[in-house]
């Protein structure tokens, strides 16, 4: 109780501090290693190029991901390619469609 009645005699500018360091208390952050922080920036660049579109190497890929990660990739890009299969082939009726639109 007296730690609430001392928070409260302080200033209300401080409020957001006082959160943070309640927050930081409760959920304290494990300090990444120099290889951990290295790893993140490596495959947030790798991410990025991406997101850009551009080709990233499998090798890359394969040297910054766990096998887990990489194999997870392996499958998505398998449905993908299943997918982009599956959407080539027309019915038959939107092939005459097309065909009488001609």
């Amino acid at each position: 109780m007296s730690e609430w009645y001392n928070n409260q005699k302080k200033p209300s500018g401080n409020f957001w501090k006082l959160l943070q360091e309640r927050l930081d208390k409760a959920n304290p952050c494990r300090i990444l290693s120099a290889e951990e922080r290295k790893r993140i920036v490596i495959l947030e660049t790798l991410a990025a190029k991406l997101k850009r579109r551009e080709n990233v190497q499998n090798r890359q890929l394969q040297t910054w991901l766990s096998a887990d990660e990489y194999e997870q990739i392996a499958v998505e890009w398998g449905t993908q390619k299943h997918f982009r299969e599956e959407l080539k082939d027309k019915p038959n009726d939107l092939k005459c469609y097309e065909e009488r639109l001609k």
